[in-house]
């Protein structure tokens, strides 16, 4: 039985060690470019190997899986494996802006069993933003229980972005933070309806953030609106969609012939 008060302690003083270096506060920041398009700094690296060594300590049989750590296919041995990426958002982060957050997933046999989000300067005057979620047992956020949009009709579904397609000019655009993972649990909070991407992304963005959304109500699929499995030999999965029951089947429709050329 793995200490869920430990477990949570560990993901704060995470977001507390980000926060020590975070920008917005003044703080001086090194960063560079892994490959072109995505960046990287010292407190990604920090809070990784914070988290690798807690982690692993906390459940010595678990796997690992980070964006911040080369991957090895042993992980694959492992019926549980930590999913993390350090910082999400990470450019957000860098610019001093609030739209990142600290991603930790427990995945057992391919399946998330435990998710937590930690946005320490989102709300930051309650302590931040602290989301988390249980197989099976619910999502809260900030010890609250939350209930996903219950959106019915697609037009003028709210969606966290900077700008649209024209296909979905009948969509409404509503605050976008950087971090994948805080977009999509903007679906478990209500506060919006719809988050999509047509590009291949990885496991450690969305395992954390889906399983918060799942729980809470939302559908949750990749963009075709297939089922997402975790700690595959290939960690990607071509797009996320993550939005209310009532307008899934619609915006996976809408999506098809886009998700079919991106992806090809």
């Amino acid at each position: 039985m793995i200490d869920r008060k430990r477990l949570e302690a560990i993901v704060r003083e995470a977001g507390r060690i980000a926060l020590a270096g975070w920008p917005g506060d003044g703080h001086a920041l090194e960063s560079w470019e892994k490959t072109p398009g995505s960046p990287v700094c010292t407190a990604d690296l920090a809070v990784d190997a914070y988290l690798k060594r807690e982690l692993r300590a906390l459940l010595p049989a678990a796997g690992w899986l980070s964006e911040e750590t080369a991957d090895t296919q042993d992980r694959q041995d492992h019926e549980l494996v930590w999913l993390v990426d350090p910082i999400d958002g990470t450019r957000d982060y860098i610019h001093g802006r609030k739209g990142w957050a600290i991603s930790v997933a427990l995945v057992n046999t391919r399946r998330p069993l435990l998710g937590y989000l930690f946005a320490p300067v989102r709300n930051r005057e309650d302590g931040g933003e602290f989301w988390s979620a249980e197989a099976g047992k619910g999502a809260w956020l900030n010890g609250v229980r939350l209930s996903a949009s219950s959106r019915e009709v697609l037009a003028g579904s709210r969606v966290p972005a900077h700008k649209l397609a024209l296909e979905d000019a009948d969509l409404t655009l509503v605050e976008q933070p950087n971090s994948i993972a805080l977009r999509m649990a903007m679906i478990a909070s209500g506060e919006a309806d719809l988050l999509a991407t047509l590009r291949w992304g990885y496991e450690w963005d969305i395992a954390a953030a889906g399983l918060i959304a799942r729980e809470a109500g939302a559908a949750v699929t990749d963009a075709f609106g297939q089922p997402l499995n975790y700690n595959k030999r290939d960690p990607r999965a071509f797009g996320v969609l993550v939005s209310s029951n009532g307008i899934h089947a619609a915006a996976v429709e809408r999506l098809a012939d886009r998700a079919r050329r991106y992806s090809a």
